[in-house]
């Protein structure tokens, strides 16, 4: 067994059912298998829960379960894992990272909050425990603009990493929060030439925009919102054709929800595909995911110094979601 590349390398049995042994483990270990929705579909079928990132930041919360198999990426793993110093939890594939969370690295912006005295710091869920643990109030793209609405009107307020979903909310709200300044790479790919391109093969289609696509791809949506509420839309909705601008994985809940709709991924700028993926998301395979369940590996670890300073603005975000 080798966890070296982070994930367990490890020889499976030739002939396994790996759906059906990952239910036996699950049930064995008293673990719940969490996953976003940008996951591979094997793996949001086979999960307990599937959801956005504040879907499953409640859910592991609120689990009783002994282990958490967060089947996503790394700041998901570190999110639980505060929410949940007790239990095991494992993400099965470690090098699963994020580059929004990764064009915000921690002592930069500690060093920025501090050199901005009185302003209050509200972070991005897609950020590491060292940033949370510098930031006031954690929030989603779901409910960014809830958080930001509840606070006073003339309070002074950094909103880091993501400067497209800071744009997006400034524009709905008229503040003017001081934005650091990082990006999601697949978001940042969609362009509102491709989505022209797909309007003129789809003329009555309804264009879903995730806040972390640049403002002007935003200026063309029906609907702008998290993957939650794109979801949610294109189900109440008497439109049978959805642009989808957010990452492609989304679509596999949307088709399952809407069997008679049709949904078309907006490819990325350079249009060396179809739809616009994230690697990262990808990484999480069956076969780590029962690896991870029967190893117990690899498991999530956070600071305690850390953990105890980045637990508080994730619970006032749950708090603030209720």
């Amino acid at each position: 067994m080798n966890v070296d590349n982070g994930y367990v390398d490890a020889p499976i049995e030739e002939g396994i059912d790996l759906k059906k042994e990952i239910v036996r483990l699950k049930q064995e270990k008293n673990a719940i298998i969490l996953a976003h929705y940008y996951q591979r579909p094997e793996i949001q079928d086979i999960a307990d829960f599937i959801g956005d990132s504040l879907a499953l930041a409640q859910i592991a919360a609120e689990s009783q379960a002994d282990i958490i198999v967060m089947c996503g990426v790394q700041f998901m793993g570190e999110t639980a894992k505060v929410l949940c110093p007790g239990k095991k939890v494992i993400v099965p594939d470690m090098s699963a990272g994020c580059s929004l969370a990764d064009s915000c690295p921690a002592d930069e912006f500690e060093k920025f909050v501090a050199g901005h005295p009185g302003y209050t710091v509200v972070s991005y869920v897609n950020t590491t425990a060292a940033v949370k643990a510098v930031t006031d109030i954690v929030v989603t793209s779901g409910n960014a603009r809830k958080i930001i609405d509840s606070l006073p009107a003339d309070e002074k307020i950094i909103f880091g990493p993501d400067r497209n979903l800071g744009n997006y909310i400034n524009m709905q709200t008229g503040r003017n929060m001081l934005l650091w300044d990082g990006a999601c790479h697949v978001h940042e790919q969609f362009s509102l030439e491709k989505i022209s391109e797909l309007r003129k093969q789809y003329p009555g289609a309804k264009v879903l925009v995730h806040p972390e696509c640049r403002r002007q791809v935003q200026m063309v949506a029906d609907k702008v919102g998290s993957t939650k509420v794109l979801l949610d839309y294109a189900v109440a909705s008497d439109c049978d054709t959805f642009i989808v601008a957010t990452e492609s994985g989304i679509l596999h809940e949307m088709v399952k929800k809407c069997p008679t709709k049709k949904f078309i991924p907006v490819p990325p700028e350079d249009g060396t595909c179809s739809c616009n993926e994230c690697a990262y998301m990808k990484l999480v395979t069956l076969e780590k995911l029962y690896n991870s369940l029967k190893y117990e590996l690899p498991l999530v670890e956070v600071d305690p110094e850390v953990a105890a300073k980045a637990v508080k603005p994730i619970k006032r975000m749950l708090e603030l979601s209720k």
